[in-house]
């Protein structure tokens, strides 16, 4: 009998041996000087200690070391993914694919979360393109026969806007239909495909507000983006209707960190018709584009970008696009301001930096436009003009899915004086300038978001007709507040 009592005792003390070993290693490999979900003990604790302490653990700390084996678990299931299938590896690896849309912009965060969570959420997709707070929603799997699964997510938002100085009748007050979209994609193997439907609006300052109707149908209509993605490694090929490579504000509203776009991205294209190259070398990726430009259906406009990644914290990125013709499209495509002709004829430069640290973005930005003298157009440009311009775009995410995002910004155009009939107007007027504010409260709960703009805009040089306020148009200033509210799903 007392043999029978050491051998049930061996037992027990075995079993608590083998409780506490997996907490202490699993707290182990959390960074030097933190402690599994919060636990007092140290990563030093021995086995044994830990052996000791388990016999007198509370609910509390069991919970903490199951927490603690949920990290260890999600980083061996990271590991089996990598060595099953690259693709996977890569998608884990990097939340935010950044081929195909603009360079220098940072990925989507996820939100505040305890380690546990946040290893067991799933990865946002890599398109929409998405510069915070916002995030896409969890992706619905289907089944797609030959083409394997595809991922299936989408956006609902309406949108409220009111201000000052109307630029037209009516444009005092509006409340619409700001995105109702599908996107359906696949992210996996060597043939992917991005495809993106429905409604939407193009809020952006300092211009009249366009119904979302009108906005469909003047600009990108009911398919504004959809391309293939053919994938060999580190290299990929895009063919279709693309974001575009310029500025530091992606084209939709739930993509950017404010809602309405900014005096910068008024002098930029939004999509572009072509075929892009897309390469990464380590800490550099490439890309150029062969592409239309303003959406002009002539593939006259090259486009390139270079971003390197300094470190997980800081990227650099040069992009250049131009007219390498010497023609510039007007005609249907120009219904909606889509292919301005001025514009449209353009070069466009950029130098961006992004600075991402914990909750905090920090992305500014240098933009050149010019636009040269061409004599062979439909509407001769008998002088230049160009613009210079920069903003800063920052944003913070605090607490419980508030964050908070400002944006300041200046340009000025030259080249030009109201006076001269042969100079072009790119602003308010030749030779005029506007600097602008915006800061957008966000709150997110789940798929459900809530935010606002406030935003200024102020114009310098003002050129007669040209400003804010019904005819004339001499008011220099404008104020404005949006409010939008929906769901990513």
């Amino acid at each position: 009998m007392k043999k029978t009592y050491g051998v049930c005792a061996g037992l027990l003390a075995l079993g608590l041996v083998g409780i506490g070993a997996p907490a202490s290693y699993a707290r182990g490999r959390l960074p030097a000087g933190e402690t599994a979900g919060g636990s007092s003990e140290t990563t030093t604790a021995s086995s044994a200690s830990s052996t000791t302490t388990a016999a007198a653990s509370s609910p509390a700390e069991l919970r903490q070391r199951i927490d603690a084996l949920k990290v260890e678990l999600a980083d061996l299931n990271a590991e089996l993914a990598s060595a099953k299938d690259p693709d996977a590896a890569a998608k884990v690896e990097t939340p935010q694919d950044q081929s195909g849309s603009m360079p220098g912009m940072p990925a989507q965060a996820p939100a505040t979360t305890t380690p546990a969570a946040a290893a067991a959420a799933p990865m946002p997709l890599p398109s929409p393109s998405m510069a915070g707070p916002l995030a896409t929603g969890i992706p619905h799997e289907l089944p797609a026969g030959p083409f394997g699964k595809i991922e299936v997510t989408g956006v609902l938002s309406g949108i409220g806007l009111f201000g000052n100085n109307p630029a037209t009748t009516g444009d005092e007050g509006h409340v619409d239909l700001s995105n109702a979209q599908i996107f359906v994609q696949k992210t996996t193997g060597w043939f992917q495909f991005f495809l993106q439907g429905g409604a939407y609006n193009l809020p952006d300052l300092g211009v009249p507000f366009i119904k979302t109707s009108d906005t469909v149908k003047g600009f990108y209509g009911p398919f504004p983006q959809g391309y293939l993605k053919l994938v060999k490694g580190n290299f990929n090929v895009e063919i279709g209707a693309l974001p575009t490579l310029i500025g530091a504000e992606y084209t939709f509203s739930y993509e950017n960190m404010n809602i309405e776009r900014g005096l910068l991205w008024n002098q930029e294209n939004a999509v572009n018709r072509g075929i892009q190259l897309n390469e990464t070398y380590k800490k550099l990726t490439v890309a150029f584009s062969w592409n239309d430009g303003f959406y002009s259906d002539r593939y006259d406009w090259l486009s390139g970008s270079l971003t390197y990644a300094i470190n997980s914290s800081n990227t650099l990125a040069f992009v250049g696009m131009g007219n390498a013709g010497s023609y510039a499209r007007i005609g249907p495509a120009n219904a909606g301001g889509v292919t301005p002709l001025y514009l449209n004829n353009s070069q466009i430069y950029n130098l961006l930096y992004t600075y991402t640290k914990g909750p905090l973005t920090i992305n500014p930005y240098y933009q050149y436009t010019v636009v040269k003298k061409n004599t062979n157009l439909v509407l001769p440009i008998t002088e230049g003009a160009h613009t210079n311009g920069g903003a800063i775009l920052v944003n913070y995410n605090f607490k419980h899915g508030v964050s908070l995002s400002a944006r300041p910004e200046y340009i000025k155009s030259g080249g030009g004086v109201a006076t001269d009939p042969n100079s072009i107007n790119l602003l308010y007027g030749p030779g005029s300038g506007a600097f602008a504010f915006t800061v957008t409260p966000t709150y997110v709960k789940d798929a459900f978001f809530l935010r606002g703009d406030v935003s200024f805009v102020h114009i310098t040089s003002l050129t007669p007709g040209f400003g804010f306020g019904l005819s004339p148009g001499n008011n220099a200033n404008q104020t404005r507040g949006v409010i939008e509210a929906g769901f990513m799903f």
